[in-house]
Order: structure tokens, then sequence, then C-alpha cells
């Protein structure tokens, strides 16, 4: 039975203050792009309101159609390598220590935009050489020459998100595939610089067996860093929700998971990748 209305811990506080003001006029002024907005997030007032983002580069339109996703899909405009600067300045007028930034899909790229990506880390860290960079990075189909782009850039951790368990992944994803993107993290965990991140999404239809095992397959490929949150569904055309986990069934997890061997575990029903992420840069490879 699918369950359309939301239980009370899941009410989100409208977005508002003078922070989430000032985030909202530097991303407009910029022409930038934020996984906050485009993505739907539930935690964009709470986020800007204390001062911080998730700037998505690469434009805000993704080659793929993921049924979770809110993100606009259709043909792309080309690469606007200004973002880079933009995305550096933004970072330096809000007085981030910590940024995480994203892109969409890119699959009409040859390189992925694996070339901009680089150049936004870099552009960061020249402008601002205190902050800390999180990547959430597509799976650039698993080509070890463009993720090693992104890691040769040195962000503090590169994270790329499983979203589902195995068996979910065909219905919920357009083209991205379990096993392509569990190599994808294990290269990330091979190279010396980053600690590898991950995330999925509950209430889609897994099991609680399988979530462990997803966990045990995120540990056997290096990943340390787990974010588990619930999906929530953006609009009628998008997946339904199959049922609302408990904030007791999220905690069980975090602690499962952190006797399974993460160092880090953020599980609540509003967490998303990039929630609370400048906890994350404490955890040491």
């Amino acid at each position: 039975m699918r369950i359309e209305r939301k239980p009370d811990w899941l009410k989100i506080r409208l977005p508002g203050g003078e922070n989430y003001t000032k985030v909202a006029e530097i991303v407009e002024t910029h022409k930038l792009h934020t996984i906050c907005s485009s993505g739907k997030c539930p935690n964009m007032g709470e986020c800007w309101a204390a001062g911080t983002a998730t700037f998505m580069i690469l434009g805000d339109i993704c080659t793929r159609a993921c049924k979770f996703c809110a993100v606009k899909t259709g043909r792309p405009l080309p690469v606007d390598f200004s973002e880079a600067d933009n995305v550096a300045n933004s970072v330096k007028l809000l007085n981030l220590r910590h940024c995480v930034i994203t892109s969409v899909d890119r699959d009409d790229l040859k390189d992925g935009g694996a070339e901009l990506w680089a150049l936004t880390i870099k552009k960061v860290k020249e402008l601002c050489p205190d902050t800390s960079i999180e990547a959430l990075i597509p799976d650039f189909d698993a080509k070890t020459e463009l993720i090693d782009l992104v890691i040769d850039a040195k962000p503090e951790i590169i994270s790329h998100n499983l979203e589902t368990i195995s068996r979910l992944t065909p219905l919920v994803r357009s083209k991205a595939k379990y096993d392509r993107s569990l190599k994808v993290i294990e290269h990330i965990a091979k190279s010396n610089s980053s600690n590898a991140k991950s995330g999925i999404m509950l209430g889609l239809g897994e099991t609680f067996e399988e979530v462990l095992a997803t966990m045990d397959d995120l540990l056997a490929v290096g990943c340390k860093i787990m974010t588990i949150g619930q999906y929530l569904q953006p609009t009628r055309n998008h997946l339904k929700v199959e049922r609302f986990v408990s904030p007791e069934e999220f905690a069980e997890l975090k602690e499962i998971g952190l006797s399974k061997g993460f160092e880090f575990v953020e599980s609540a029903p509003l967490v998303r990748s990039s929630y609370h992420a400048e906890r994350h840069i404490k955890t040491e490879k």
C-alpha cells in the first residue's frame, strides 16, 4: 500500500531570515545553479539560513531522467566556463569554511564535464585556500581518467551516490548502474587524496536486509562516509513513496552502519547527501 500523507516528522520549516536572503541574492547575482532549488531539497531553508549552499555546475539541464530527481532533463546548453569563477567568488562572499559542489550529468560531452569540474575546484582553492571542498560527482561512465581529473584537483571529499539498493537501481536511475557506481566509489577510495562518500534514499520499496547489504557493498569498496535519507516525491511525474521510514529506524541504521565500520553515518528522514556536509570533513582517512 502506498502512503500519500507525510508524517509529522517530515514537516519542513519555511525558508527565511537575513542569511537566507543573502545566499539567495548571491545565487541570483552570479547566475548560479544550486541543487538546493533545482532538486527541491527539503533542507534549503535551514541550510541557506545558515549561510551554506550546494553549488551545481554544468548548467541546470541534465541529460538523464532519473525517476526520483527534480532537476530538469533535456538538451543542455554549451558549457559556461565562467561558472568556475562565479562559484569561487560566491564561496568567498559567503565566507564558507566548507562548500559542496555537484553537477548535472553531461553525457553529451566527451569528458562528461570533468574539465570544468577540475577548474571549479582549483578556482575555489585559489581564491579561498582555507575552504574545504566536497565534490559530489556523477559517474563519468566509470572512466577513471575523467574521475582522476577531479581527484587531482584535490577536494577533501569526493562523493558519488548509489541512490538506492541494487534491485531497484534500474527502476530509479535512468542510465547509471549499481555495479558501475561501486567501481567509481572504489576508484575514489583508492586515491590518496580523498575520502570516499556515498548516499542512498529509503522509501522506494527496499527491505531492511537490502539496505544492510548495500552498506556491506560500500564498505567492501572502501567507502567510509554514508548518508541515508527519506525519498520524497518531487512531482506527480516521479516515483511515488512506498513507505515513510520512522526516525527510529534511521537511528538504528546509523548505529548498525557505525558498528559495521563506517567512520561517519548521517541517517535521518530529511538527510540529503550534502546535509551537514561540513561535519564529514572531520573524518580522517
